[in-house]
């Protein structure tokens, strides 16, 4: 975990290229376009437990399959600001008790436009002489130069000394886009990929026609990227948190053809069948929409066969998928209307077998 094998890294990368290839032949799949990342410093956020050993305690993970501890004193796969800031928080949490005191695990969240989120999680309640001193804790780490936010969790508590975000920059295409991301919500673990990702799919959808429809938008990490391309953008998205995120990526960047709907895409999907009647799709014309292309980025378990149903409905496809097993299982479906116009490999997660792909599919 501290050392990474960096001259396997084309090697490891061209397996995957061969796995996902050999993956994507039974559907006449054209050649990959495969988007390398970073060979280190790569991911955003990293969750560590802490390991208490008499006086002294340092990050660790474990082994998943011995659950064996191992200390973690710099993380090469992390960004260069968590290792930085590992470095500094240690020494800085040790001079206060009641800050390492049953506490037992930090999460980091960072940026490439150098702003980190730090969330200390205990075992205890936290009051307001932890509050103060993390607001020291804080300074201290201001003072030498750290953009950061602390926040405090224990159970049923959530304690942010000043806000429970940061704001990424983007750069896409000579372009920089606003991305608000929020504490404990899912954000792309690799910005310098996750920027491919967007360029790769603004290229897929260049010179469409009409309205793009989205499921599983999150904070409008595509959504606002991919608004240059259509006349409108309606966008669905479950969680509270990124609906607000995504409410505010809307307007610090000026995009004014994006509406995002409060709903889960099984919901969505109920709506457009006529099954249900949502209030949240009150004052929401749904006709005024002429959508002709749908983009779906789904978790792991890929698209139930309702919402398969309702994507083959659309002309075009975009596809983004964190598990190409479960792309493939969709892909007996879809590719019985569509045929793959472009596919790609995005290295997402070096090091791994874990591969990010994306299909641009196009009605026969």
């Amino acid at each position: 975990m501290q050392v990474l094998p960096i001259e396997k890294y084309d090697e490891l990368l061209a397996e995957k290229r061969q796995k996902l290839t050999a993956l994507f032949a039974p559907f006449n799949a054209p050649e990959l376009a495969v988007f390398d990342s970073p060979k280190q410093h790569y991911r955003m956020r990293a969750e560590f437990r802490l390991w208490h050993q008499q006086d002294d305690f340092y990050h660790i993970m474990f082994d998943k399959q011995t659950r064996k501890p191992y200390r973690i004193d710099r993380f090469p796969i992390a960004s260069q600001l968590i290792n930085e800031m590992m470095q500094a928080l240690q020494p800085l949490l040790k001079q206060q008790a009641i800050l390492t005191h049953r506490l037992f695990q930090i999460d980091y969240l960072s940026t490439l436009s150098n702003k980190i989120i730090v969330s200390l999680l205990y075992h205890k309640v936290l009051d307001e002489q932890w509050q103060q001193a993390a607001l020291t804790l804080r300074q201290t780490l201001q003072q030498q130069g750290f953009d950061v936010q602390i926040i405090g969790r224990a159970s049923k508590q959530k304690i942010c000394l000043d806000q429970d975000y940061v704001d990424e920059i983007l750069p896409v295409n000579g372009k920089d886009y606003i991305y608000r991301q929020v504490e404990n919500s899912f954000t792309q673990p690799n910005a310098v990929v996750n920027s491919k990702m967007l360029q790769w799919a603004i290229d897929c959808t260049k010179n469409s026609q009409g309205d793009l429809l989205e499921l599983y938008c999150g904070n409008g990490n595509f959504s606002i990227a991919l608004a240059q391309n259509f006349r409108k953008v309606l966008a669905t998205e479950i969680a509270k948190p990124s609906v607000a995120a995504a409410q505010f990526n809307i307007a610090a960047n000026r995009i004014e053809n994006v509406q995002i709907i409060r709903m889960s895409a099984e919901e969505f999907t109920q709506a457009m069948n006529g099954v249900r009647a949502f209030n949240r799709l009150k004052g929401i014309d749904l006709q005024a929409y002429d959508c002709n292309t749908i983009f779906v980025d789904p978790p792991r378990a890929g698209l139930d066969p309702e919402t398969v149903k309702l994507v083959q409905h659309y002309d075009r496809i975009l596809y983004i998928s964190c598990n190409p097993h479960t792309l493939c299982d969709n892909l007996q479906t879809l590719c019985q209307t569509h045929r793959i116009e472009r596919a790609a490999l995005f290295d997402q997660f070096p090091y791994t077998e874990h591969m990010e792909s994306g299909v641009w599919l196009i009605r026969k």
